[in-house]
């Protein structure tokens, strides 16, 4: 249960004011069909995650070592202080909008993850913890969290939080899951 726990809370922070919540606002100020949007999320999620998860623990049998959990300890660690730095909002194009809120959730959503903070983290997730399935569905519910109030309630709840009191806080929740890690 610490594997589901700790990646969805972990997950959930990062993910508060990443690129991906500000694509989910503007999906749904683009297309208005906010079912569509969190389904795409959810799918693009759960396949990337997965794919993520999985590399993280085929990687974690070559990284059992002590100096491998010195290398995903440093890892988390270095994720905690990438999450320090604001993400850029990248602009989506017009050109996806023909083919409907699901399907252009689904590709921007899967697309945008690619190399991203959670997703660097979902495979150090699985490293760390070597369990595929707890990984995954932990991620994606943390990615849910963080994404669906945005599809939900749009820009009154990007008013209100405070990015960097969340950036802050995920920062030293993977700080101390590298430190914790390491003392192992």
């Amino acid at each position: 249960m610490e594997a589901l726990f700790t990646s969805i809370v972990t997950v959930a922070l990062a993910e508060i004011g990443d690129k991906t919540q500000l694509l989910s606002l503007f999906l749904i100020t683009r297309f208005n069909r906010p079912w569509s949007i969190i389904a795409g999320i959810f799918v693009a999620t759960l396949a990337n995650h997965a794919a993520s998860a999985g590399a993280g623990a085929w990687l974690g049998h070559f990284l059992a070592s002590a100096t491998g959990h010195w290398i995903i300890g440093g890892s988390f660690i270095a994720v905690g202080l990438w999450l320090l730095i604001p993400d850029k909002e990248d602009e989506p194009t017009a050109r996806w909008d023909g083919y409907g809120a699901f399907l252009v959730s689904c590709i921007l959503f899967f697309l945008a993850e690619i190399g991203d903070k959670t997703q660097i983290a979902t495979v150090l997730l699985g490293a760390h913890f070597n369990s595929v399935v707890l990984v995954t569905i932990g991620t994606t519910l943390g990615m849910l969290l963080a994404n669906v109030p945005v599809v939900l309630a749009g820009s009154v709840v990007m008013a209100r939080i405070p990015f960097k009191t969340v950036r802050l806080v995920a920062a030293a929740a993977f700080i101390v899951t590298g430190l914790y890690s390491l003392w192992e």
